[in-house]
């Protein structure tokens, strides 16, 4: 097995290993606000903004607000989201309840393959965005969920309520909702420690070089084009196994297995290796031009077939953080993927 590691990677804070203290006040009809006491013990050393994130299961740019809305304190007095942290600090948050939502609920299919009372798994279809964005109002995940369920979990914001991962728009496949808060943080904090298993199909150009192999590589904002990630130096901690299925004239058909959860990772990190996902337009629109030799007639076709990137997500486990319950889902490749899957195998 090979491992490919760019030596930019930076290393990964420790897991913090105490619980702080969590002081709610009565519950009301209305969600109320929480207040946060949080008691950095020894052997922690971090960035406010971070520590933030890991012990509250919130989103980064989440708790950036909080902290740049005037809601956390550090020591008793108003916090910068770069301030560090060490053993003894107290950390002080006030969560206020979240604005009513200005998103619409919409009657919009939705191919739901699990529900219980905490929770859902659904199975997105491609071309659909998750939730609402500029340039995408409406027609998202989030607003065929609020008209299939009454209540959300709120920590993702008001306009990604319940969304505890993301799929890319052109990504299909499986992802799971929260229906509280609790089951929430319990499902962020999964897939911090690594405990959620994601397995995708993908068809990549070219063929990987050895198979089983890992990428291990930093990703963060490409700096020439802020619409696109990249592998940076200073970027967030990426790791990426791949394992080929299937090999082919000109591609690979690939098992990818996510171990962090960085935007677009896959996809950056098939284009860092050469190996870019077959109809990603962002990051592999170039490499099926400067393909010669006698496959190149089968490569033109095969990215012909192919009108979005193939990529899905096909296999999703996770303990159910309410019962405990081991749950395990797999989804099928959409009709545009299996028939070019099909087709490739010839």
């Amino acid at each position: 097995m090979s491992i490919w590691t760019d030596t930019r990677s930076q290393s990964v804070c420790p897991a913090l290993r105490t619980e702080g203290f969590l002081r709610r006040r009565p519950v009301t009809k209305t969600r109320a606000t929480e207040s946060h006491r949080l008691l950095v013990e020894e052997g922690t050393h971090d960035r406010l903004d971070r520590f933030l994130a890991r012990r509250l299961g919130f989103s980064r740019s989440r708790c950036v607000g909080l902290i740049e809305g005037g809601s956390v304190f550090l020591g008793g007095l108003p916090a910068k989201k770069s301030d560090p942290v060490g053993p003894g600090d107290l950390v002080e948050v006030e969560v206020h309840p979240p604005e009513p939502l200005s998103v619409e609920a919409q009657d919009i299919p939705l191919d739901v393959v699990f529900e219980d009372e905490f929770l859902l798994v659904v199975n997105k279809a491609a071309g659909m965005v998750v939730h609402p964005a500029p340039g995408h109002p409406d027609g998202t995940l989030v607003n065929a969920l609020l008209h299939h369920v009454t209540d959300l979990s709120g920590i993702g914001g008001k306009l990604r309520p319940g969304i505890v991962h993301r799929l890319d728009k052109d990504t299909s496949g499986l992802l799971v909702v929260a229906k509280g808060d609790e089951t929430h943080v319990g499902l962020s904090n999964a897939i911090r420690k690594r405990e959620v298993r994601r397995i995708y199909r993908a068809v990549a150009w070219g063929h990987l070089p050895e198979s089983p192999m890992t990428v291990d590589a930093p990703v963060g904002r490409d700096s020439r084009d802020r619409k696109k990630m990249a592998v940076v130096k200073g970027g967030r901690r990426a790791l990426t196994r791949l394992r080929v299925r299937e090999r082919w004239p000109a591609a690979d058909y690939l098992d990818v297995s996510l171990k962090t959860g960085r935007t677009h990772q896959i996809r950056v990190h098939l284009a860092h290796i050469g190996h870019p996902v077959v109809g990603d337009s962002l990051y592999g629109a170039k490499w099926v031009r400067g393909m010669g030799g006698e496959n190149r007639g089968w490569a033109q076709e095969l990215d012909r077939r192919a009108v979005r990137q193939m990529l899905h997500s096909s296999d999703l486990s996770f303990r159910h953080p309410a019962t405990g319950e081991e749950m395990s889902f797999r989804a099928a490749a959409p009709d545009d993927m299996a028939s070019v899957v099909e087709w490739a195998k010839g």
